[in-house]
């Protein structure tokens, strides 16, 4: 399972987001700008999120577009969820065998506490600490 460049780029944007929160809307064209992205690809993006009242717009001349929560509020596991849909390493049904079944829900379960504990505000202070290297590469 991979985050695809929706979750990515939606959570740099939500990361801007909350970089300003509080200093009035920013828009996708600065964004856009500021991090190299596709200015029309945020745009599909805001949509989804605006459905999950994660955003919300602001029209006129300094218009643009806001957080509905603050940074601390809003989990990376709701801005992927609201983009990617539910995660879960693979597709399994209740006749699978129950072992491999006990297996993937751990693993989704696992993803879903890691990506609901960090939150906006995590990522946006997250100060460069050294992040452990236990020498093994995983592969989902």
């Amino acid at each position: 399972m991979r985050i695809t460049t929706k979750g990515r780029y939606g959570l740099t944007m939500m990361m801007e987001l909350a970089r300003r929160f509080g200093e009035g809307p920013a828009t996708l064209k600065s964004i856009a700008e500021k991090h190299q992205l596709s200015e029309h690809y945020l745009e599909q993006l805001v949509t989804s999120l605006r459905h999950n009242g994660l955003v919300r717009s602001v029209r006129g001349a300094h218009g643009g577009y806001i957080l509905l929560k603050s940074p601390q509020e809003i989990t990376s596991g709701e801005i992927i969820k609201a983009l990617e849909g539910p995660l879960s390493p693979v597709d399994f049904t209740e006749e699978d065998d129950p072992a491999k079944r006990f297996l993937w829900v751990k693993i989704r379960d696992s993803i879903a506490e890691v990506l609901n504990s960090v939150t906006l505000y995590d990522l946006i202070t997250f100060e460069g600490g050294q992040i452990p290297d236990d020498g093994y590469m995983f592969y989902i």
